[in-house]
């Protein structure tokens, strides 16, 4: 997927919001000390026409909300931004001077730079002259690709897993970096909803071709076995590959059809992922008997007691046994 067709506001929306108290803590924590997050609201997007350049500008996410120590209401109001925009400074100005004047309350203003670039982004809009300073307005701001992944893979907070993605790293660092993605979700134990929140959100912007999956699951053998089976347990990678694919399939063959393709396609990929990363087995072999299981429960139920096998002869058994059941 292009850049130009992913939704970048929607997702970055969509995440901040259902985790907005631990974005605050990680990147802000001066300001989470005493902002009361246990309570907050969140409110409509506004929309304000620019009146000049003729075009409408809609405020991403904006939360209400109050300090500790203070009686009132404040306001947060956060921008994620997916591309380089000139004068974005005074943009965020002019959304905070709409917002005051609608709101008259005090306002928190926060831009997310999210863009592959790396850039050097003023958080000040200022006016004046050489003989009177008119204007200082200034906003929070996170560069995301400034950010070195190393230092936030020990977090337990599920933000950091997930903006691993559009952190700074190397090209040949996106395996290292999904691999400890993976290790994260493995220790916060995120109900299912919001682990396919935080792996959608990853993989839309950090998306393994084969040669590097085949490497992770490399990478996944020389772990501890332990959290390695609870990694495998996280269905994130082949959920959203298994999607994708019946998406395409589907305009072929018909939405429900494709679908069920793709996730059945996509099962099998992770069995045989499952038995080279645990018991280091040829994929060939194991990719050739699975591929006689279509049956989506069946491929579920296969994965569970696959789990459990203590041995690669106990594992092969069950395969092998599921398959000869499926093709009486």
């Amino acid at each position: 997927m292009s850049s130009d067709q992913i939704d970048h506001d929607r997702l970055f929306k969509e995440l901040i919001e259902t985790y907005f108290a631990e974005f605050m803590q990680l990147f802000f924590p001066a300001a989470a000390q005493v902002i009361d997050l246990k309570q907050i609201k969140f409110l409509q997007q506004e929309i304000f026409t620019d009146i000049t350049a003729g075009e409408k500008h809609q405020v991403d996410i904006l939360v209400g909300t109050r300090l500790k120590d203070e009686p009132g209401l404040i306001l947060i109001h956060v921008e994620p931004q997916a591309y380089p925009q000139k004068e974005f400074n005074a943009r965020m100005f002019i959304y905070f001077s709409r917002l005051y004047e609608k709101y008259r309350r005090k306002i928190l203003p926060v831009a997310i730079f999210s863009y592959d670039q790396e850039r050097d982004e003023p958080d000040t809009f200022q006016i004046g002259f050489s003989f009177l300073d008119i204007l200082r307005f200034q906003f929070y701001k996170l560069e995301l690709k400034k950010l070195n992944w190393r230092n936030y893979i020990h977090s337990n907070n599920p933000i950091a897993a997930a903006l691993l993605s559009k952190m700074g790293f190397k090209s040949d660092e996106r395996v290292p970096v999904k691999l400890e993605f993976m290790r994260m979700l493995a220790r916060m134990k995120q109900d299912p909803a919001r682990m396919e929140l935080l792996g959608g959100f990853f993989e839309t912007y950090l998306k393994l071709n084969q040669e590097e999956e085949e490497q992770l699951y490399r990478e996944l053998g020389k772990i501890d076995q332990k959290e390695a089976d609870t990694i495998m347990q996280i269905t994130t990678s082949w959920h959203e590959k298994g999607r994708m694919e019946g998406k395409v399939e589907g305009r072929m063959e018909g939405r429900m059809e494709g679908e069920a393709i793709g996730e059945a396609r996509a099962k099998q990929d992770a069995i045989c992922k499952y038995m080279v990363a645990r018991f280091k087995v040829d994929p060939a072999g194991i990719r050739e008997k699975v591929q006689h299981l279509t049956d989506r429960d069946v491929l579920d139920r296969t994965l569970t007691e696959l789990f459990t096998a203590g041995s690669v002869g106990e594992a092969q058994s069950i395969i092998q046994n599921t398959v000869g059941k499926a093709v009486q």
